[in-house]
């Protein structure tokens, strides 16, 4: 059977993990994505107002992207459905649980009312983690009174589900919303004068509504491994001048984000931080074509003579795992394996965990340089003329960094940097840094020794984070 659906926004207004708008989209010809505004029944202000507006804009956007629109109609829903059914020739009618008791008391109205004009309703889980209604049930049918056992009582039930797919083209193949040249007229998002507010009571706009304002926001914290793994919320500061928390909620609460895919990111970030699968910069590694001319003379001789020093070494596999390219150890070890002539299986092992900051090592901020290591013992650069010939007329003071020499200079060298010799395929300090902060949250998260520790708020946590040491 071809439905034509409605599917109820309230909160849960987004296109990701929405299960229920899933449900609407299934063997559907057509398709109403409605919000229905009751401006009586709410007593929010005006900063609220606004949000709710930016995040009816944004999913209004979201879905005509797809061909689709959102049909804002006001009024109390109980009174609005049956005009809608009839109009609408609606056989289905889809939306979240809402939890909250005069959430409960309307849904179960609007259920009856749909019940009587013959059209199904399908009500889906995912404004919480679990449904709340197995948690009653697992506790007798009362609500656990205490934090400990509400725990024990979700430990009991494991994971939260993960997030449903996202809304996409293809779930609304031969589905069609039909829309009106007067649409924006008839059923457009209002402005806040339009319903009554007076947009000068609004504050500055720090927080736009939104499914993608949320998951920008989202995006923006999960990068921040360190930080969301050190995280101590009563060590934040009510007074920082910006927040020293994520400001998630008001995306949570409007149901912009959700919060089981808040959750499973989360997850994410806590099991540790995943080497980076990149054959090109292995292959670049492999083959001396970094860009780095201390590395890349190194793994020349690694690979013509079989043989390098204990701290070349070290810098090309710092340089390979931690330092800058976050290519797993594994990975070089196979390398080493095969080039050297005195690859002993154990401490070629042992030698990667270490050089990686994988096991035995806690001073991952110790990070040798590819440029200032090798001008320690070597200011002239003889070892990379050596080994790179094609860079042997390069003065001094650019011989290991190249891509700085003014072109005349490299034109009298002889070699133009990005034709003839590589550009460096990371910039070494932004990497380095970068890969810290991943091997800090890696090791906050095992539980070992972090240096320092994290600072009480995301202001501090970043500028007191360890500071990489370049050697």
């Amino acid at each position: 059977m071809q439905h034509s659906s409605i599917h109820w926004f309230r909160k849960g207004l987004r296109l990701h993990d929405n299960p229920a708008l899933l449900a609407a989209a299934t063997d559907c010809c057509r398709l109403h994505p409605l919000f229905i505004l009751d401006p009586s029944s709410s007593r929010v202000g005006a900063n609220a107002w606004r949000f709710l507006l930016d995040a009816l804009r944004d999913l209004d956007g979201r879905l005509r992207e797809m061909g689709s629109r959102l049909f804002v109609v006001r009024g109390c829903p109980e009174e609005v459905f049956p005009h809608l059914f009839h109009a609408w020739g609606t056989t289905r009618l889809t939306f979240e649980v809402d939890p909250e008791p005069s959430a409960r008391q309307r849904d179960t109205a609007v259920a009856k009312l749909a019940a009587q004009h013959g059209v199904e309703v399908v009500r889906e889980v995912s404004h919480t983690l679990y449904d709340t209604e197995r948690i009653l049930a697992l506790n007798d049918g009362k609500a656990p009174l205490t934090y400990k056992r509400l725990q024990s009582l979700l430990a009991s039930l494991g994971p939260p589900e993960k997030p449903a797919p996202a809304l996409m083209q293809e779930h609304l193949q031969g589905c069609c919303t039909p829309c009106q040249v007067s649409h924006d007229i008839d059923y457009g998002v209002p402005t806040l004068e339009e319903l009554g507010q007076d947009p000068t009571k609004v504050g500055p706009h720090l927080y736009p509504g939104g499914e993608t304002a949320a998951l920008t926001r989202l995006d923006v914290h999960m990068e921040r491994t360190a930080w969301v793994c050190g995280f101590k919320k009563p060590e934040t500061e009510p007074t920082s001048l910006s927040p020293s928390t994520t400001v998630l909620s008001p995306y949570l609460k409007f149901g912009c984000l959700s919060v089981r895919t808040f959750w499973w990111r989360l997850d994410e970030v806590y099991q540790g931080v995943d080497w980076d699968d990149n054959p090109q910069h292995l292959r670049a590694w492999r083959e001396g074509q970094t860009g780095y001319p201390f590395i890349d003379a190194i793994m020349t001789q690694l690979r013509s003579e079989g043989w390098i020093h204990h701290l070349a070494r070290h810098a090309v596999a710092c340089f390979l795992t931690r330092g800058d390219l976050w290519v797993s150890w594994e990975e070089g070890l196979k390398v080493f394996e095969e080039l050297l002539l005195d690859a002993d299986w154990s401490l070629n092992a042992g030698n990667w965990l270490w050089l990686s900051g994988s096991a035995f090592f806690h001073r991952y901020f110790h990070v040798y340089s590819p440029i200032a290591f090798g001008k320690k013992t070597d200011r002239d650069g003889a070892y990379i003329r050596k080994y790179l010939p094609i860079l042997k007329d390069f003065p001094a003071e650019y011989i290991y960094e190249p891509w700085k020499a003014p072109r005349s200079v490299q034109e009298r060298a002889g070699c133009l940097v990005g034709t003839h010799y590589p550009r460096p395929i990371v910039e070494h300090r932004a990497a380095s840094e970068r890969n810290m902060g991943r091997m800090k949250a890696a090791r906050a998260q095992r539980g070992t020794k972090r240096e320092p520790p994290a600072g009480p708020s995301a202001a501090k946590s970043q500028r007191k984070k360890p500071k990489v040491e370049q050697h």
